[in-house]
């Protein structure tokens, strides 16, 4: 079986926990505060927060930007529930906007026009779904020009950039996961990056029970998000890979396109001076579940990344919005394995089995 997904942990990581495990100082700590200063500089940031997984990270940026009840973020409905989320648990509002159906990313165009429709609108949150960024730059520009915020969910995005600068690097604050499918991982983790010392101070507060940075006060309500050592050094030995894994799926994703070149499905977009970092390879086909079929009987594993855009979720049917092109998203996606694991001939199989199938579909 090719599946979908391959983390891969090595004698790095090995030998990292091992150190950690001998120092004895398991939780927070030296280790931690290492990975995140390492991760904003990589991602060209001024300060990093680690945190327990990508959720509690986009919860934390949220509240550190001090967005809640009475704000309304706008955001896209075609992304891991997560997103969505994050905002209610601060206790603000979503605002669903339609995507680009070319990118699968929040549309600046929708972005536009529900402001000049008179929307309320007071933060953005756009997900760089798949490793391809969204359209940072434009949304950097309406966020300016409109007073306001803008949060990056890189969740998926790790090494992926706009004209070279990476994601994590436009946003009033950026959110990273580090679950074990991401493009790097730290078993369970994620990380907010902002260049304001006001958030990153609000945000290590609130990972830690609230509490000042020194001493045994605790000057705000918090929780305890707080990233393990042992989670930071895994992170820190992949950071340290992720240039070549992010190289790796792009290669994967090339010879994708090549063999699908002259199939009846819709390969990835990779606009110019983007670069798409391919934490998943999706392509759109009119059979979408007759293919994933036919590849599961050849033993090819792939995802359906979301067959339910959040607007249509039960825990919103309380949210009154339209978004054609991320319905007919959701009813026509289809992720294939792109990871660095594949071999050569895993790749070839992959694509020629799509290729073979959407050629009998349409014949």
């Amino acid at each position: 079986m090719i599946p979908i997904a391959d983390p891969d942990i090595g004698p790095e990581e090995r030998g990292r926990v091992a150190t950690v495990m001998e120092n004895g100082q398991l939780a927070d700590g030296p280790e931690v505060r290492a990975f995140e200063e390492e991760f904003a500089n990589f991602c060209g940031a001024e300060y990093g927060v680690a945190t327990s997984n990508g959720t509690t990270a986009l919860h934390v940026a949220l509240e550190a930007l001090e967005l809640g009840p009475g704000d309304r973020v706008a955001t896209t409905p075609f992304s891991f529930i997560a997103s969505a989320n994050a905002i209610r648990l601060c206790g603000a509002e979503p605002v669903f906007l339609d995507v680009d159906p070319r990118t699968y990313n929040l549309d600046p165009r929708a972005l536009e026009a529900a402001l000049r429709d008179g929307a309320e609108i007071d933060a953005v949150l756009a997900v760089h779904l798949y490793g391809l960024p969204a359209d940072a730059p434009r949304l950097r520009e309406i966020a300016d020009e409109h007073d306001l915020l803008l949060v990056e969910d890189a969740a998926q995005a790790h090494g992926a950039a706009v004209d070279g600068a990476p994601v994590g690097s436009f946003g009033d604050a950026a959110c990273f996961s580090f679950y074990p499918t991401k493009n790097m991982t730290t078993g369970e983790g994620g990380m907010v990056l902002t260049d304001r010392a006001d958030v990153a101070e609000r945000a290590a507060r609130y990972v830690n029970h609230g509490r000042a940075a020194a001493g045994y006060e605790h000057v705000s309500v918090g929780h305890n998000f707080r990233m393990t050592s042992v989670a930071a050094a895994i992170g820190r030995a992949q950071l340290e890979k992720l240039p070549g894994y992010v190289r790796d799926r792009r290669s994967n994703a090339a010879r994708l396109d090549e063999l699908l070149a002259d199939a009846p499905v819709e390969t990835p977009v990779e606009p110019s001076g983007y670069r798409h970092a391919y934490h998943q390879y999706t392509i759109r086909c009119d059979d979408r579940d007759g293919l994933r079929s036919a590849l599961d009987d050849r033993g090819i594993g792939t995802g359906i990344y979301y067959p339910i855009p959040i607007h249509r979720q039960p825990a919103y049917d309380d949210v009154d919005h339209r978004a054609p092109h991320a319905e007919r998203a959701a009813a026509e996606v289809l992720s294939l394995p792109v990871h660095p694991n594949l071999s050569e001939e895993d790749v070839d199989r992959v694509g020629s089995a799509v290729a073979e199938y959407a050629g009998e579909v349409v014949a």
